[in-house]
């Protein structure tokens, strides 16, 4: 009945790419005066996780708004260039932009954690335990 909750494996993948983005920003910042160096990015987390309509033992989104689905595995078959900004020596990496993303991806980490934190209480509350 309590195996394999979706609500978990989305907090999880939720968390994971929150990480991997992370990463991926910190490469950027530390790259960035090297010349010609493109920066990069990873696509949203809704861009990664869409419902998967082929299996039908996961449950429908009734919204737009809902989630179902499997994250893509490999981050770096998912990582784009990002070329909106341009130096004269051909580095594409603003900070001021990675600083922006750097706090979304920690905003998206700590929405993880409470959307899990919150589905334990639920779960721990349905059991009877506090």
């Amino acid at each position: 009945m309590f195996q394999n909750l979706t609500v978990f494996e989305t907090a999880h993948a939720m968390a994971v790419h929150a990480g991997q983005r992370q990463a991926v920003i910190a490469q950027n910042v530390a790259n960035a005066d090297t010349p010609g160096f493109v920066g990069r990015d990873l696509p949203s987390f809704q861009e990664i996780y869409s419902p998967d309509q082929a299996n039908s033992s996961l449950q429908r989104a009734t919204r737009d708004g809902h989630l179902n689905g499997a994250i893509l595995p490999d981050a770096e078959g998912m990582i784009r260039e990002d070329r909106s900004f341009a130096a004269p020596d051909g580095n594409s990496v603003s900070l001021e932009t990675e600083m922006l993303r750097a706090t979304d991806a920690k905003r998206q980490h700590d929405r993880s954690l409470a959307i899990y934190k919150s589905a334990m209480n639920i779960l721990r509350s349905s059991l009877g335990r506090q």
